[in-house]
């Protein structure tokens, strides 16, 4: 490993025990992420979450008396939130005096428990698109007086504080999945893989495991990094992907794009402008599609 290595612990706050942190950081650890996700009480019951807002401040200050880095998220744009109470959530986390901080939108996926709540009419007061778009700007400015601006769609951190671990995915290195659930990327023999392991730990740990693998071809590289780079600020290079996929984007669509001030172009390179990434997704699919 690098002399600098980095080892990311992700923590819930019911689990944080300072003797706990202590082992873990001996052993070592050297980063802490924490999902706090709200910075009240109603929210966090709304949420599922198993503690108090107390709680979850008394476990960050537990991490940071143990490690130099800690991180945690939140989440916005929840039930009966206003532009105001955001702020001033945003605030007083800031204020905290972090180095990283992710700040998730909260959107309701199918499957989920949240998403059959939705459908049984049970998750009322969402916010609309127009609210949501003044929270992700709110977001962004806040973040930049703090000097913490986005280094990806909903990551910030100070200079030099950013997660290697998820740089990892976001520029489309290689990154071993290991335990269950996990998936992976691999370049082995000069071809790019895909891995994922059984879900289910019991039967991970019973040693019947078996790992799949798949075999990924030039157009899902590409696309696959399309999708993970443009959500950085540092953007995507366009000789990368013309190595992958072996065609360029096309060019009526970047100047389309560029023409709605959704991304930027320079030096074979690839951005999304502040407007654009509250439209990510729609960038995506017009670059994209065939």
């Amino acid at each position: 490993m690098a002399n600098d290595v980095e080892v990311t612990l992700e923590a819930n706050p019911t689990s944080v025990e300072a003797h706990k942190f202590a082992a873990f950081r001996s052993a070592g650890v050297n980063r802490v992420s924490m999902g706090i996700q709200a910075l009240n009480d109603p929210d966090l019951r709304a949420l599922g979450r198993l503690h108090s807002a107390a709680e979850g401040l008394a476990a960050f200050d537990t991490a940071r008396s143990v490690f130099d880095r800690v991180s945690f998220d939140l989440m916005y744009g929840r039930q009966n939130q206003s532009l105001n109470q955001w702020e001033t959530e945003l605030r007083q986390a800031l204020s905290l005096d972090l180095d990283h901080v992710s700040l998730y939108q909260l959107t309701v996926e199918a499957g989920t428990a949240f998403g059959d709540r939705y459908k049984r009419g049970k998750l009322q007061g969402l916010p609309d698109d127009d609210l949501s778009a003044d929270m992700y700007a709110l977001t962004q400015d806040i973040c930049l007086d703090h000097n913490m601006p986005r280094y990806e769609v909903s990551n910030h951190a100070r200079d030099g504080s950013e997660s290697r671990h998820n740089l990892i995915y976001w520029r489309y290195g290689d990154y071993a999945g290991i335990g269950p659930g996990a998936h992976g990327r691999l370049t082995l023999n000069g071809s790019r893989i895909a891995t994922s392991q059984q879900r289910m730990p019991a039967f991970w740990l019973s040693g019947n495991n078996r790992e799949t693998v798949e075999a990924l071809s030039a157009s899902d590289q590409a696309t696959e990094y399309t999708m993970m780079g443009l959500r950085m600020a540092e953007g995507i290079d366009m000789d990368r992907y013309l190595r992958l996929s072996g065609r360029e984007f096309r060019s009526d669509r970047l100047r389309e794009l560029e023409e709605m001030k959704l991304i930027t172009t320079a030096k074979r390179k690839i951005y999304v402008t502040d407007q654009g990434f509250s439209l990510l997704n729609g960038i995506l699919r017009t670059l994209l599609d065939d």
